[in-house]
């Protein structure tokens, strides 16, 4: 199954293994593709290939899929920035688990996933779309995956299921200083249901990080590490048709920029990431 047909069925959760031929495998196993006789004749057309892992999903109906990135395709290296075309479902009685010689270990990268988030339409509630979008111009190292999320609560719970080692999120908060003012903060993520913070469900068209946060975590997410990139907004609401961002936190979008790319090059260093 080609995952634009995957994309069809909008009731989908992550499943953290599956059992093949009386082995467990989970996401970044390796695999030999055994199409089903009579199935989709593109998928016949890959019997015998080697792949690995991606994720494994549970449709509404409690059917498991399994989806795999082939290694003769070449664009197998661009992880979560893949176009559809490049990942294919399978059903694991379909898959052969691959082991000894034939496996091939992966090259071993940090896996981080820098989220813009945000409103367009509230001023400076934009900051973390554009400065993701500038992120998105240019090449980011291998496991680094930068994303708009904009008001996709769910789209943001569902990415954050996937075990990134860090995920960075880039928002318009309050805080202190004057706007435009950077700040770093990493929320105690064992304290996210603590008495005296607010509770509430994630609305799929609104975005509240703490929020999406609990989510993924009672959806059985194991959240590791956790940073927000905030700048002190002068507005967060559309004020006499203003739908850009205010002069002084625009200022701030290109300094946001270097802050991220300075946090993810000491992550990758192994370096515990500081505001200097």
């Amino acid at each position: 199954m080609n995952e634009w047909e995957w994309q069809l069925l909008e009731d989908k959760s992550p499943v953290a293994t599956v059992e093949i031929q009386g082995v467990s495998v989970r996401r970044g196993d390796r695999v030999k593709l055994r199409p089903r006789a009579g199935g989709d004749v593109f998928d016949i057309a890959l019997a015998g290939h080697l792949a690995t892992i991606e994720s494994i999903e549970q449709d509404y109906e409690g059917h498991l899929h399994v989806c795999v990135v082939l290694d003769i395709d070449p664009g197998r290296d661009i992880g979560f920035m893949r176009q559809p075309g490049h990942r294919f479902f399978f059903a694991a009685s379909e898959l052969e688990p691959v082991t000894g010689a034939e496996t091939i270990q992966p090259v071993v990268t940090k896996r981080i996933l820098i989220a813009g988030i945000g409103n367009i339409f509230l001023a400076d509630d934009a900051f973390g779309v554009e400065v993701a979008s500038r992120l998105a111009t240019r090449t980011s190292p291998a496991g680094v995956r930068v994303a708009d999320f904009g008001i996709r609560g769910f789209d943001l719970a569902y990415a954050l299921m996937e075990g990134y080692e860090t995920t960075i999120l880039i928002d318009a908060c309050p805080g202190e200083g004057e706007p435009g003012t950077l700040f770093l903060l990493e929320p105690d993520l064992q304290n996210l249901d603590s008495p005296g913070k607010p509770q509430s469900f994630v609305e799929p068209h609104a975005m509240n990080p703490l929020n999406v946060l609990r989510l993924a975590t009672t959806m059985g997410g194991a959240l590791n590490r956790v940073l927000l990139v905030g700048c002190v907004p002068a507005t967060l609401g559309p004020e006499e048709g203003q739908m850009g961002l205010s002069e002084p936190v625009a200022a701030a979008v290109d300094r946001a920029v270097e802050l991220v790319t300075s946090l993810v090059t000491r992550i990758l260093a192994g370096e515990w990431p500081a505001m200097k």
